[in-house]
């Protein structure tokens, strides 16, 4: 498994930032540290798998010292985030929802189908 470094940083009263060098425009955060770096291992595993769909290159990752002369660093700590390609991938599960409101679910979610319109709705919940 392939690991990437991320680039973490906080300032007062916000939350922490990630971003990574070796893939411009895969970025993301949290609030906690530990919610920062399980946000970072999706969003790299996203942001690779789209380059995947899309016939791009994925760059190798960079090593420690190709990093430290980056200009970008700045006072950035250092985060080994592993590329996971699963972390992504449908998973079955079997859940209970009142009847009453898997028919409003069913009536909203249009074309994309129940599945996708929860993982939507767990997805714009989760991100606050």
């Amino acid at each position: 498994m392939a690991s990437y470094i991320a680039y973490l940083r906080k300032d007062r009263n916000s939350d922490y930032g990630v971003e990574f060098p070796d893939l411009p425009g895969c970025f993301s955060a949290g609030r906690t540290l530990e919610e920062a770096k399980a946000m970072a291992a999706e969003a790299l595993a996203g942001h690779v798998g789209v380059l995947e769909e899309m016939g791009g290159a994925v760059p190798a990752p960079s090593t420690m010292d190709q990093l430290a002369d980056d200009p970008n660093r700045g006072d950035a700590v250092l985060l080994l985030v592993d590329l996971d390609p699963g972390l992504l991938k449908a998973e079955r599960v079997n859940v209970m929802i009142p009847r009453h409101l898997l028919g409003r679910i069913d009536a909203a979610a249009g074309p994309g189908g129940r599945s996708r319109f929860l993982v939507e709705a767990a997805e714009q919940r989760l991100s606050g």
